[in-house]
């Protein structure tokens, strides 16, 4: 039997052949089988990747923030931790880097999957020629697995009719739990198991949680591959919902950090700089960058509004601890098992920092996506009928902080998430455990690296070489630079030498210790699109220039000094670009800025549904709630008429039909801010009923108001106005659903009747867009 890793140029490995001769009779063979074939040394390591998201530097306790991290703590005293580990800026794309180790437009993810577009840096398609480290792994003999947040599957895959090649199953890994959008409710998310949509295992109102759910279900893993699979490794891929948008956790989680930011996010920085400078995580000499000139000051916070942004970050706080204790519950079952002395653990806080989406702060954070200005005193008003401070992280909201907070956890940098230009958007804390090869050292790893660092780094420790042919497709090359020259040497001279960084025309560019700027035409915190926006060219933009050596935070801009080597950057950037499928610089933008009308969509003008169906992804759905059309559903109506007909999103932004008491009702609920209630006077008749819902413009513009009818038979039995309409989608993961309310209920009239199941019979649903 090997003792070391095979070299394989070309995967999967050959067919085994028989070891025995056959004979023409069994009597005159020769029975011998083979050793069974292995691949990898007796000493392959476990790998477990812990990724969370929208999380910041300035947020853990482990480097000076003030939210409780135990078991990152524990993860950084037991082994290494990086301060200058790097992200894209970005869910979709980091996590398409990190997974296959080459640059994210190559893999084409310089945009979100849902915002994908036609060029190759922007497809939303990771192709096969790049295969993840998952598939090649698996082929050498690890066990794959992954949960949680994916956010790498094209938008328009994402039904159970699949395809499903681009899924966690088709590109690797053996076993999957989670969700495939970039984000999801944590109380009643849309969960898919491997290849099938499953429902949560427990309600909200039995304790349910998204963080819980994904590490019980990964411990349950654990145990059945140590009962089953001993011998062979495992590689598990761990990617949390938290802390992204929506802030969701339980009360008590809350309450823990009442009071603790009362002084507001300029306060918070002070203090979260000056703890990282005592516990070494930052150099003496490095600069707390000031605020930028559009974010607001706490002081400039009318006192009225204060406690509710407060509660905000209670909320965010609590949430983050929450999924730490998580992490650590999967590490605690790792040591039980025996697993921990060779388990290498690489725990990463953050796919990109701290999230400015919620800009002013929000009770539904989607309303800024659908560009609808509010103001927070409508925040405000509207959660008073939802009970309150108190009902933000619950089932109830949506709620995301205000941008200040976000600024707040990147501290000491300028960016936020969405900026690839600066610290802040891309720079995110990094711990390693390997008890078997890694001794616990308390000096920061300095060396400058990148998420796509982290294949080779696993490749390396392994001793894979990076195939060039998988499954018999010739292999892109690895981008990425191991890092496991420094597990043993904190001083080790750094071996990336250039990096690019580009998200939605924000963009730098890293070389030899230098590093040039350039914001971008958006700011990730203001409200709708800059002007100008259309025009926009990459020429226009200012470039800075930052001696990273002796400038850790990007404090002192040299670009006005050295003209010559912010030129020298710039045509860096341009090869790197060029060579990585980033052109057109800012493509990212083309559906979000330019041309909205071809955000990815069915291709299909008509649908017949049957009475049964549900957990429709809203991306794959009807735009029930932007585009003219007649929803025609033919039912059997009982005496009693109850429940659900259809409902299309969640409770924080949908709308539904169903039926009261046989009273045909309808509710367009505008993110929590609006509620359109349309309400027939007479009960519908009983038996055979064709009910049809029209949704026509008002008057047609972006956001504009619409018109609905209720019809039973061909008589009019209700009409109304919705004033404001979401011009983009309702929600992220929620779903279309017929027959009944799974998901989030729209409706607060039936959120305590959930699902809420339509008690007549539903023989189909057709839909079908109206054109003027």
């Amino acid at each position: 039997m090997s003792t070391k890793t095979a070299k394989q140029d070309s995967l999967p490995f050959p067919r085994e052949r028989s070891g025995s001769i056959a004979g023409r009779t069994m009597q005159e063979s020769v029975y011998k089988p083979n050793p069974k074939e292995r691949h990898l040394p007796e000493d392959a390591p476990n790998i477990l990747v812990i990724l969370i998201d929208d999380a910041g530097p300035g947020l853990p306790t482990t480097f000076g923030g003030e939210v409780q991290t135990r078991t990152l703590d524990r993860v950084v005293k037991e082994g290494i931790a990086y301060n200058r580990f790097h992200t894209t800026a970005m869910c979709s794309p980091t996590r398409a880097s990190l997974l296959s180790g080459r640059n994210h437009h190559r893999v084409g993810n310089g945009q979100i999957a849902e915002l994908a577009n036609d060029w190759d840096g922007y497809s939303g398609h990771i192709p096969k020629s790049s295969a993840l480290a998952a598939e090649v792994l698996k082929q050498y003999g690890y066990c794959t697995a992954a949960w949680g947040k994916w956010h790498n599957t094209p938008a328009e895959e994402t039904t159970v009719a699949g395809p499903f090649d681009s899924w966690p199953t088709g590109l690797g890994f053996e076993y999957f739990y989670g969700f495939l959008a970039g984000e999801a409710s944590q109380y009643e998310p849309n969960l898919v198991r491997n290849t099938t949509v499953v429902l949560p295992p427990k309600t909200p109102e039995e304790g349910y949680h998204l963080s819980e759910d994904l590490a019980d279900d990964a411990i349950d893993w654990l145990q059945k591959h140590k009962g089953m699979q001993p011998d062979k490794p495992f590689y598990m891929y761990w990617a949390s919902g938290a802390i992204h948008g929506p802030h969701h956790v339980m009360k008590e989680w809350a309450d823990k950090y009442k009071g603790k930011f009362d002084d507001g996010w300029d306060a918070y920085r002070e203090r979260v700089f000056k703890r990282a400078k005592e516990k070494g995580w930052i150099p003496a000499n490095a600069q707390l960058t000031p605020r930028h000139e559009t974010m607001p000051s706490w002081e400039s916070i009318p006192e009225h509004q204060r406690p509710f942004q407060r509660r905000l970050m209670e909320v965010a706080a609590g949430y983050a601890e929450h999924v730490d204790v998580q992490v650590g519950r999967l590490l605690d079952e790792i040591d039980k098992l025996g697993y921990a002395e060779n388990t290498l653990v690489f725990y990463i806080w953050g796919d990109n920092g701290s999230s400015s989406e919620g800009q002013n702060g929000t009770i539904s954070e989607l309303l800024a996506q659908n560009g609808i200005p509010t103001t927070v005193d409508q925040h405000i008003a509207a959660l008073e009928e939802l009970g309150g401070l108190d009902a933000l992280g619950s089932p109830k909201t949506d709620n995301q902080y205000h941008a200040g907070w976000a600024w707040a956890g990147s501290t000491p940098y300028k960016g936020t998430k969405l900026l690839a230009s600066h610290f802040g958007g891309t720079r995110n804390p990094m711990a390693v455990r390997w008890p078997a090869k890694i001794k616990p050292d308390s000096t920061p790893r300095t060396q400058f690296h990148h998420c796509n660092d982290l294949v080779p780094t696993i490749y390396e420790v392994i001793g894979i070489t990076p195939p060039t042919v998988v499954n018999g497709i010739p292999q892109d090359p690895i981008d990425g630079v191991s890092f496991a020259y420094s597990f043993d040497d904190s001083k080790a001279k750094g071996r990336l030498l250039t990096q690019y960084f580009e998200i939605m025309g924000s963009r730098s560019i890293y070389h030899d210790g230098w590093m040039a700027s350039a914001f971008g035409p958006r700011t990730p915190w203001l409200p709708g699109l800059p002007p100008g926006i259309h025009e926009w060219t990459p020429d226009a933009d200012t470039w800075e220039l930052y001696n990273l050596e002796e400038d850790w935070s990007q404090a002192n801009d040299l670009a006005a000094k050295m003209p010559e080597k912010v030129a020298q950057m710039k045509d860096i950037f341009l090869v790197e670009a060029t060579k990585n499928n980033v052109l057109p610089i800012g493509g990212g933008l083309w559906v979000v800025a330019l041309h909205p009308e071809m955000r990815i969509a069915p291709p299909y003008k008509e649908w017949t549904f049957s009475g049964s169906t549900v957990r429709m992804p809203e991306f794959c759905a009807p735009a029930l709630g932007n585009k003219p059309n007649v929803v025609t559903i033919d039912a059997d109506i009982p005496e009693d008429a109850n429940g659900v007909l259809y409902k299309l999103g969640s409770n924080s932004g949908g709308l539904t039909c169903f039926v009261e008491d046989g009273i045909l009702c309808y509710e367009y609920n505008l993110f929590l801010i609006q509620r359109t209630k349309i309400r027939a006077k007479d009960k519908l008749p009983t038996g055979k009923v064709k009910i049809e819902v029209e949704t026509a413009y008002v008057e047609l513009k972006p956001a504009g108001p619409l018109k609905v009818t209720l019809k039973a038979n061909g008589q009019l039995f209700a009409e109304g106005t919705v004033p404001v309409s979401a011009p983009l989608l309702f929600t992220a993961n929620d779903c279309l659903d017929i027959g009944k309310a799974l998901g989030s209920p729209v409706s607060l009239d039936y959120c305590d009747k959930v699902p809420f199941k339509f008690n007549g019979t539903i023989d189909q649903v057709h839909v079908r867009y109206v054109t003027a």
